[in-house]
């Protein structure tokens, strides 16, 4: 394990340290609220020198998703970053650069989506993203953050895999909050992460190389979507490589997912990124009474990882999922992803859809008693109740009292 420092550092921060330490050589930025900082940072550290390289403001997320991409392509590493609308607005070019099977690192600080407009973090912005043909890591600290990062290109970069990776964090909750990260030296990051070799490079190819650029026929662009779904499939394997290499390097480990409190555990709540901080302090809770209760932190989500959200859940009597998002008309996409993984095992648990954290809002600890007392009645009745909106008590008077004004002003 080699010298690492530590310093308190934001998520943002964290995300920058990440790009710094993988010597990224070409950042196009474009700010936008909770993930400025990230790149007012690195473009502060390519004007002093401290990064070599090329910083470029552009004049939008598309065409900085555009740039990116285009440059990653003849062979350079590049990273960027954006949020929220921002993601929304780059939509078209997250399929295009996939398709050039360029390996790049965009990191998202996850914002809810407009409208109603907000500040605050849940996931549908990232969660919209995840058919585009990126891998996407979703990290629940400020050390992972950059971890994560450094993972990312290696894991991007690999033959067996060449796809852009998505990290994502939790805006506010996790962008703006400052935790004990340690810092690999720049030594120790280049011995996990080498300069970047492009196997497929426009302009350093040394053999020819076949690319869906522009196909006529349904033929040939189903060859060139299914090698997508290949390699997005060898990312598991590259990852668990990746992961054990990092491990030995630098100490800490980090699966597809996180079995916290499991192995006992008849119940199991399922989450991801920061929230899934607060689920694991109400299993404590659940744990100091004696109630046998887990969680499992889904960390990769493209590719999902089915067979270890299986080997995780087996057995459970039942399982809750809790969505920071919301597939309107459909429910929680993640338990959708979960329920996909568990449809074929022989004994599945009974599982559960609850949503909370809807922009941001916070999910209190009388929440997390609602979710246990739900999973025990199904598994006492065997029926399964429909998607559950996590609403406390309190907040349901405001909401009444706040409408009630507004039918007499509008009324």
């Amino acid at each position: 394990m080699g010298p690492q420092r530590e310093e308190m550092l934001t998520g943002n921060m964290a995300a920058a340290w990440g790009a710094r330490l993988a010597r990224a050589e070409y950042v196009p930025a474009y700010p936008i609220t909770p993930q400025t900082e990230i790149v007012e940072t690195l473009a502060q550290w390519f004007a002093d020198g401290t990064m070599q390289g090329k910083f470029v403001t552009m004049d939008s997320e598309h065409s900085m998703l555009t740039a990116a991409g285009a440059a990653a392509a003849t062979g350079v590493r590049v990273f960027t970053a954006t949020s929220s609308q921002g993601l929304l607005y780059a939509f078209e070019v997250l399929y295009t650069v996939a398709g050039w099977r360029v390996p790049l690192v965009l990191v998202n600080v996850s914002r809810a989506l407009a409208s109603p407009i907000t500040l605050e973090p849940d996931h549908n912005d990232v969660l919209a993203a995840r058919d585009a043909g990126f891998l996407q890591i979703h990290c629940e600290t400020c050390q992972e953050v950059l971890d994560s990062i450094l993972m990312a290109y290696k894991i991007a970069e690999d033959p067996r895999v060449l796809l852009p990776v998505i990290v994502n964090l939790d805006g506010y909750y996790l962008s703006f909050t400052r935790e004990p990260v340690a810092i690999p030296s720049a030594e120790e990051a280049a011995a996990f992460l080498p300069p970047y070799e492009p196997h497929h490079a426009f302009f350093k190819a040394s053999r020819p190389l076949a690319q869906g650029i522009a196909v006529l026929g349904g033929f040939i662009y189903s060859y060139f979507r299914y090698q997508e779904q290949l390699a997005a499939r060898n990312a598991l394997a590259v990852h668990d490589e990746v992961a054990a290499e990092f491990a030995r390097r630098f100490g800490r480990s980090y699966g597809p997912v996180e079995a916290y409190r499991l192995e006992d555990a008849e119940y199991a709540l399922v989450m991801s990124n920061a929230f899934a901080t607060k689920g694991k302090a109400a299993v404590d809770l659940f744990r100091q009474r004696g109630e046998r209760v887990g969680l499992l932190r889904l960390r990769l989500l493209r590719p999902f990882p089915h067979e270890a959200v299986q080997a995780a859940l087996r057995g459970k009597r039942a399982v809750a999922v809790l969505d920071q998002n919301l597939s309107v008309g459909q429910g929680g996409i993640t338990y959708q992803e979960v329920a996909a993984a568990l449809y074929h095992e022989p004994s599945r648990p009974l599982l559960l859809s609850c949503i909370g954290g809807l922009g941001g809002k916070e999910i209190s600890a009388g929440e997390f008693e609602e979710v246990l007392e739900l999973m025990k009645e199904a598994a006492a009745t065997g029926q399964v109740p429909g998607p559950q909106l996590l609403y406390t008590e309190g907040e349901q008077t405001q909401m009444a009292h706040l409408l009630d004004i507004a039918g007499k002003e509008w009324g």
